[in-house]
C-alpha cells in the first residue's frame, strides 16, 4: 500500500471527523446551542439547603404535591432554597411541554413563580378540562399571563422562541441523563429523596427539612 494512498485516506478520515465535529451540536438553522439547565430558585437559603424538584406541570402527582411543597417552602424560605426544573413527560401528557414553555416565557418577564402557581392552581388532575385537556392551551396561558401582569405580545413571542425550547430541552436532557423516570422527583442537597413523604404529610416534609438543616449545621 503506497504512502500516497495512506495519506489520501488519512485526509478523508480527518475530513469526515471535522464535519461531524462541526455539525454534531448544530441546530437546523446552523447555529449552535449553548443552553444550560434552568436556574429558578426561591428562598433566601441561609442554611445552605436546597430542595430541588424535577416536575411536570400536567402531572397529577406533581399537582398533589404542589400544596405541601409550597407550604413547607414558604415556612422555611429564610433557611432553604427551592429550585424547580422541567421534566415534561411528553409521552403521556400532551400539554406538558407547552406548559413549561409558558413558565419559561413568563420568566423572561421576571414572573416564573407566578406562572408556576397559575399552572398548578388551574390544573385539572382528571385531565378532562382546562388547559390540560385543551387542543389550544395557549389560549389559557395567555389569559394567565394577563392575570399576572405580563405583556401578552412579548409573552407570545417568547413562548414560541428557540431559546425557550433550548432551556426546557436542557432540563429534560439532564433528568434523562440522571436516569429519572417519573415526576415529581425530589432531591435534597443533591441527593434524590427515594421515598418522599406523602402529599398529605406536611409534618414529614418539615422533619425532612429540619433534619437536613441540623445535619448541615453539624458539619
Amino acid at each position: 500500500m503506497s504512502k500516497r494512498f495512506l495519506l489520501t485516506l488519512l485526509v478523508i478520515i480527518l475530513g469526515f471527523g471535522g464535519i461531524f465535529w462541526l455539525t454534531s451540536d448544530k441546530k437546523e438553522d446552523g447555529s449552535t446551542s449553548a443552553a444550560t439547565v434552568t436556574n429558578h430558585v426561591y428562598g433566601e437559603g441561609a442554611k445552605g439547603i436546597t430542595l430541588l424538584e424535577y416536575g411536570d406541570f400536567q402531572c397529577p402527582a406533581c399537582y398533589s404535591y404542589y400544596p405541601v411543597v409550597k407550604a413547607v417552602v414558604e415556612k422555611y424560605k429564610a433557611d432553604i432554597y427551592f429550585q424547580f426544573r422541567h421534566f415534561p413527560l411528553v409521552q403521556i401528557h400532551q400539554n406538558a411541554y407547552a406548559s413549561s414553555r409558558a413558565a419559561e416565557a413568563a420568566d423572561k418577564q421576571g414572573k416564573f413563580w407566578e406562572m408556576y402557581d397559575k399552572l398548578y392552581q388551574n390544573q385539572d388532575p382528571t385531565g378532562q378540562s382546562g388547559w390540560v385537556a385543551s387542543s389550544t392551551p395557549m389560549t389559557f396561558f395567555t389569559q394567565f399571563a394577563t392575570e399576572i401582569g405580563l405583556n401578552a405580545d412579548q409573552f407570545t413571542t417568547d413562548y414560541n422562541s428557540e431559546e425557550i425550547n433550548d432551556r426546557i430541552s436542557a432540563d429534560l436532557k439532564e433528568a434523562q441523563n440522571l436516569k429519572f423516570n417519573s415526576t415529581p422527583t425530589f432531591l435534597l442537597d443533591g441527593v434524590q429523596i427515594a421515598d418522599p413523604p406523602s402529599p398529605n404529610d406536611q409534618a414529614g416534609w418539615e422533619k425532612l427539612i429540619e433534619d437536613a438543616i441540623a445535619a448541615k449545621s453539624a458539619q
